[in-house]
């Protein structure tokens, strides 16, 4: 049996205008559900749908949340996939501009656990606020990272969770 023969009632509630529709109250048992069955690509696609929303606040703010809630360890990821994702001339005025520019030491270019601990959410919404408008497809490398941690998406809230899964339904019909 397919991910999508499992999920595939579930995910009917979410086509449709499920979108449009306020969150059910069970969504974030239905995103477990879906994170624990569909393939990565799929929570990929709904995340990056959620992120790109005008029904959901601007991405840096959403990334802020996520950024927020995650350890030592994700959020040096995720400050770490942002940075690997635009091109090296872009990295210090990037980080300067969110108020970052003494946080990489000379010739370094991964942020440490311990490091990414010091930064504040606010800067991090900054530094994915300038991100995306110099490129836009931030988004999907964002997405990526995060669809791996799950769990930390359900803090975005049931709007989020209920665009995410019906990108995912969207996908899952379209098969």
């Amino acid at each position: 049996m397919t991910w999508t023969d499992q999920l595939g009632n579930l995910l009917k509630q979410y086509t449709s205008g499920g979108a449009a529709a306020a969150p059910a109250p069970d969504v974030h048992a239905h995103f477990d559900q879906v994170a624990a069955a569909a393939p990565s690509s799929a929570l990929i696609e709904g995340l990056s749908a959620a992120f790109n929303s005008d029904k959901t606040p601007a991405f840096g703010q959403m990334l802020s949340t996520l950024f927020n809630s995650s350890s030592g360890e994700q959020k040096a990821g995720v400050i770490n996939q942002i940075l690997a994702s635009v091109p090296p001339g872009t990295v210090a005025s990037l980080l300067s501009g969110a108020g970052l520019a003494g946080i990489l030491g000379q010739g370094t270019t991964q942020l440490t656990p311990e490091q990414a601990q010091k930064i504040s959410p606010e800067a991090v919404q900054q530094l994915a606020t300038q991100a995306h408008s110099a490129d836009p497809s931030i988004v999907d490398s964002v997405s990526t990272f995060y669809a791996q941690h799950s769990t930390l998406i359900k803090t975005l809230g049931g709007t989020a969770l209920t665009i995410a899964l019906a990108k995912v339904a969207e996908r899952q019909k379209q098969a």
